[in-house]
C-alpha cells in the first residue's frame, strides 16, 4: 500500500515512512500542482497556494525531474545464516546494514507557504540545513544500537573465520605429523573420533606402535566377540604364491598331491627364547625364562611398549615377500589365547598381537600365502614349555583349574571359530589348528581325546571349512590308528625333530639323512594310512639342526644335551654326559654350531642342504611340511631365511637337488668331524 501524504505531515512521520516512499511520475506531480492551484486538493491547505508559493513549487519539482532518481530495491526479509562450526550447527545472525534512503522529494506547497524552504533544500542535496541537524539528533539513540550491532556482527565473522582456519590448520598438521611419525606415540593418528571411554585402550589406533597397511578408522564392531580393528572392508583372493600353485580363490585341490610347502612365524606373537635371546636378556637370578616372567618383570605398561615394539618390527610384509619368492606357498601362524581374552592374574599383554595376527593374514593374501593358524598357546599351559607362555606344571587339563582350564580353551576357540568362519577368511585359512603339542606323555590321553572331538565339532559348527588341526601328542605316530575316525576333515599334526631324542642326536651327520630319507618317510607313509595310522598327516615343525645347541633352545640356561649338561630341573630328563657323536666325548662342543654360517665348511654347509631336502621329501610323502622358522635372532640352523642367504636350504622350495634316490656320501670321508 502506497503511504499517504497527510496535510501538514509532522516531520517525525514523514522520517518514519521515508523508507517506503517511492518516486511519482512527472504527470502525477503535474495533476497534484494543478489540484493545489485550484484548491481542491485534500494534501494542501484550505486555502489555495499564492502565486509567488506556486512559483516556487513548480521550480523545486521541475529540479528535481531533471535530477537521476536512485531507486532502492524492495529489501528482502532478513535471514539467519546457518555455519557449520566443527561438529555443531551454529546460526549466524548478519548484523542491520544502514539503509540507503532515497532522496526525499518535495510533494506538498505547505511546507514553502509556512516558510520551511530552505529546510527542502538541504533534503533535495543543496546547502545543508538545520533540518539535517534536527533529522540526526532524532536518528542518534537508534544509530548508536545500530553501530553496536555492526561490531558484534563484525567480531562473530572474524571469530568464525579464525576457527575455521585454526581447524584447517590443524588437520593440515595432523596429516604432516602422520607422514613423518610426528605425535608422542610415533604413528600420527588423531583420536579426535574416538569415543572418550575408548582413548587409550587397544582400540584406539592413536595408540598403536606401527599403522603401517591399518585401517586407522576407530570401531568397536566385534565377530564372535573380537574385534575388526585395523580391517580394510574389501580383500583380494586372486593372488597365488608362485606358478606352481593356485591362486587363493582356486580350491587347492588334494594335498597328497601337491603337498603344502610352508614355514612358521615363530617367536613372533608366541615369545621364545631361543629365538628371540635379546628380549630376555636379563641377570639369570631375575628368573625371566618365558612370556609370563617377562610380562610380571617388566610390568603392564613395559610389557606393552616392549611387545608391541616386537610384533611390529620381527613380522613385515617383506617377510611374506621373501616366503612367496623362496617358493614357499603356506605360512603357519602361531598366537596365544591372550590374543583372545586374558583370566584372572595374568600378565600377558591382552589383545595386540590380535592386531597384528590379522595384519599378518592380510599381507600373505597379498602375496598368494595361505594360512595354517595355530592356537600356540592354552589356558594353563597344555604342555609346560616356555612356548606355551608360561614354563612348569601343565594346568590344562590338569591340576586344581584343569576343568576350568578345558572349558576356557573351548570358549576360546568358540570366538575364533566364529570370527575366522567369515567369507574373508573361507579361502585363506586351509588349516585350523586347535593346541600345539599338547603334552599327552603327561596328560590323561583319553581326556585329550575327548576334548579334540568337542573341539572340532564346535568351531566346524560355527562354520569353519578349513582342516581341522590336533597334534598328535608324542604318543607315537602307531598309536593313533582307529583314534578320532569319522571326522572328515580332521588332519593330525606331527613335529619331527632328531635333536630331542638322545639316541637319533647321536647319529652322525650321514645317519641323520638316512634316517630322514628312510626312518620319516616310513613314518608318514604308516601314518597316511587308515589301515596303520590315523590317516591324513601333516608335518608342521622341523628344523634342519642336528645339535641342541642353539642357546636358550632347552629352556634358558638349561644347557645341551650336545655337550652334557642339560638340565631343566627335572633328574628324570637330565643329560649329564655328552652325546654328540665324537669317540672322545670330549671334543663335544656347540661353538662350531653356533658360529655364523659363512665360517661353515663346505662339507657342513652341503651337509646341511641335503638334511633338508631329506626332510622335505620324506615330509611330502604326507600332506606337507613347515619348517621351523623363518627367521631368528642368533640360532641359524633354525632360520629359513639365513639358511637360504647361506646356501643351506634350496634356492626355490619346489625345486630339491637331492630327493632321497640317490646314495648318501660319507660326510665323515668328505673331512667332516663329527663333533661339528
Amino acid at each position: 500500500m502506497a503511504p499517504r501524504e497527510s496535510a501538514r505531515s509532522k516531520p517525525r512521520e514523514r522520517r518514519h515512512n521515508h523508507d517506503k516512499r517511492r518516486s511519482h511520475s512527472h504527470t502525477r506531480r503535474k495533476s497534484r500542482a494543478a489540484a493545489a492551484a485550484t484548491g481542491t486538493s485534500s494534501e494542501s491547505s484550505s486555502q489555495a497556494l499564492s502565486a509567488d508559493s506556486l512559483a516556487k513549487l513548480n521550480q523545486l519539482n521541475y529540479q528535481q525531474s531533471v535530477r537521476p532518481q536512485e531507486t532502492t530495491p524492495k529489501k528482502p526479509r532478513r535471514k539467519r545464516e546457518r555455519r557449520i562450526v566443527y561438529d555443531e550447527e551454529i546460526e549466524v545472525h548478519r548484523p542491520r546494514k544502514s539503509e540507503k534512503r532515497s532522496k526525499r522529494r518535495v510533494v506538498s506547497g505547505a511546507l514553502l507557504e509556512e516558510g520551511s524552504g530552505e529546510k527542502v533544500r538541504g533534503l533535495r542535496g543543496g546547502d545543508k540545513s538545520s533540518y539535517d541537524d534536527e533529522y540526526l539528533e532524532q536518528e542518534k539513540g537508534g544509530g548508536k544500537k545500530k553501530r553496536l550491532w555492526i561490531w558484534i556482527g563484525i567480531a562473530l565473522i572474524i571469530l568464525i573465520i579464525v576457527v575455521v582456519v585454526a581447524v584447517v590448520v590443524s588437520k593440515k598438521n595432523t596429516s604432516s605429523s602422520s607422514k613423518s611419525g610426528g605425535t608422542s606415540s610415533g604413528n600420527g593418528v588423531s583420536n579426535a573420533d574416538v569415543p572418550t571411554a575408548a582413548k587409550g585402550t587397544y582400540l584406539d589406533p592413536s595408540t598403536w606402535y606401527d599403522v603401517t597397511d591399518f585401517n586407522t578408522t576407530y570401531t568397536n564392531d566385534t565377530v564372535g566377540g573380537l574385534p575388526i580393528m585395523g580391517l580394510n572392508s574389501t580383500w583380494d583372493d586372486s593372488k597365488s604364491a608362485n606358478d606352481k600353485v593356485v591362486s587363493i580363490d582356486t580350491s587347492w585341490g588334494a594335498y597328497t598331491s601337491t603337498p603344502a610347502r610352508g614355514v612358521n612365524l615363530g617367536g613372533w606373537l608366541s615369545l621364545e627364547p631361543f629365538i628371540t635371546p635379546s628380549l630376555f636378556n636379563y641377570d639369570s637370578k631375575l628368573g625371566i625364562v618365558d612370556e609370563w616372567t617377562l610380562c610380571q618383570h617388566l610390568g603392564t605398561t613395559g610389557a606393552q611398549s616392549t611387545l608391541e615394539q616386537h610384533y611390529a618390527t620381527f613380522v613385515t610384509e617383506e617377510t611374506f615377500s621373501e616366503i612367496a619368492a623362496a617358493g614357499l606357498d603356506h605360512v603357519r601362524i602361531p598366537f596365544s589365547y591372550w590374543a583372545v581374552i586374558t583370566y584372572d592374574d595374568d600378565p600377558y599383554v591382552f589383545r595386540t598381537s590380535w592386531r597384528y595376527l590379522l595384519r599378518g593374514i592380510e599381507w600373505a593374501r597379498k602375496h598368494g600365502l595361505r594360512i595354517n593358524l595355530d592356537l600356540h598357546a592354552l589356558p594353563g599351559s597344555q604342555n609346560g614349555w616356555t612356548h606355551s607362555g608360561h614354563l612348569g606344571p601343565i594346568g590344562w587339563l590338569n591340576g586344581t583349574n584343569g576343568q576350568l582350564n578345558k572349558q576356557r580353551s573351548l570358549d576360546v576357540h568358540n570366538q575364533l571359530s566364529k570370527f575366522f568362519a567369515q567369507d574373508r577368511y573361507k579361502n585363506i585359512i586351509s588349516f585350523y589348528g586347535l593346541a600345539n603339542e599338547p603334552k599327552m606323555t603327561a596328560l590323561n590321553a583319553t581326556e585329550v581325546i575327548d576334548w579334540t572331538a568337542q573341539a572340532y565339532e564346535l568351531v566346524t559348527g560355527n562354520g569353519i571349512n578349513a582342516y581341522v588341526v590336533f597334534g598328535d601328542g608324542f604318543m607315537g605316530l602307531e598309536n593313533w590308528k582307529g583314534v578320532l575316525q569319522g571326522y572328515d576333515h580332521l588332519l593330525l599334526d606331527v613335529h619331527q625333530y632328531v635333536i630331542f631324542n638322545a639316541g637319533q642326536l647321536a647319529y652322525n651327520h650321514t645317519g641323520k639323512v638316512d634316517y630322514a630319507c628312510t626312518g620319516w618317510t616310513q613314518q608318514a607313509e604308516q601314518s597316511m594310512s587308515v589301515s596303520t595310522g590315523f590317516g591324513p598327516t601333516i608335518f608342521a615343525e622341523w628344523s634342519q639342526a642336528d645339535t641342541d645347541c642353539a642357546p636358550d633352545l632347552n629352556n634358558v640356561g638349561a644347557g645341551t644335551r650336545w655337550e652334557g649338561d642339560y638340565n631343566i630341573g627335572d633328574s628324570s630328563t637330565a643329560v649329564t654326559s655328552p652325546v654328540c657323536p665324537a669317540t672322545d666325548k670330549s671334543t663335544c662342543s656347540c661353538t662350531n654350531a653356533n658360529s655364523d654360517p659363512s665360517t661353515y665348511s663346505s662339507a657342513y654347509t652341503e651337509f646341511l642342504l641335503m638334511f633338508a631336502e631329506a626332510q622335505m621329501t620324506s615330509f611330502e610323502a604326507g600332506w606337507g611340511w613347515f619348517y621351523w622358522t623363518w627367521t631368528t635372532e642368533s640360532a641359524p640352523q633354525w632360520s629359513y631365511k639365513a639358511g637360504l642367504a647361506a646356501g643351506m636350504l634350496p634356492s626355490l622350495a619346489y625345486q630339491k637337488s637331492f630327493n632321497c634316490t640317490s646314495t648318501v656320501q660319507s660326510f665323515s670321508g668328505m673331512g667332516l668331524s663329527e663333533t661339528y
